[in-house]
């Protein structure tokens, strides 16, 4: 009996297949320091059960975090604060050939939250409801761990 041929596609780069200490050697880091980064809200790796997963847009935005922070002297407050206002590409200074196909990109300053385009207060709403919901993210992560 012949086996069905079954074709091989490639993984998708926000597929998070890369446990923390995997993530940490490819980046030359130790985990602790993705740990940091995820206190801090720079990313945000999928958690299965416990364990930390990070996709290739997770390694490849970690890698413009640490050449914003060791290349370019960016403190991590002063990094969040900068991706609360313009998107990662504005910070970095990336072209618009680069930005406009980098899977990794990171846009903060726009409101995720459903609301009215063009209702500058609604925009503004939104983007609080989003900081909120990032911050309670973290708070539930917290609350687990330590339980």
């Amino acid at each position: 009996m012949a086996r069905k041929r079954t074709e091989i596609q490639a993984i998708r780069s926000d597929v998070a297949i890369y446990p923390i200490g995997v993530a940490a050697k490819l980046l030359n880091v130790h985990p602790r320091t993705l740990r940091i980064y995820e206190k801090e809200g720079l990313v945000q790796p999928t958690l299965v059960g416990n364990r930390r997963m990070f996709s290739a847009d997770d390694i490849q935005w970690i890698t413009c975090l640490r050449t914003f922070i060791h290349e370019e002297g960016v403190s991590i407050p002063g990094l969040k604060k900068l991706l609360e206002y313009i998107p990662c590409w504005e910070v970095a200074g990336c072209p618009a050939s680069i930005h406009h196909h980098c899977s990794a990109s990171v846009d903060r300053a726009v409101p995720r939250t459903l609301h009215p385009v063009g209702d500058l207060a609604a925009s503004m709403e939104a983007k609080e409801c989003d900081r909120q919901k990032r911050g309670a993210h973290g708070q539930e992560k917290k609350r687990s761990s330590s339980g």
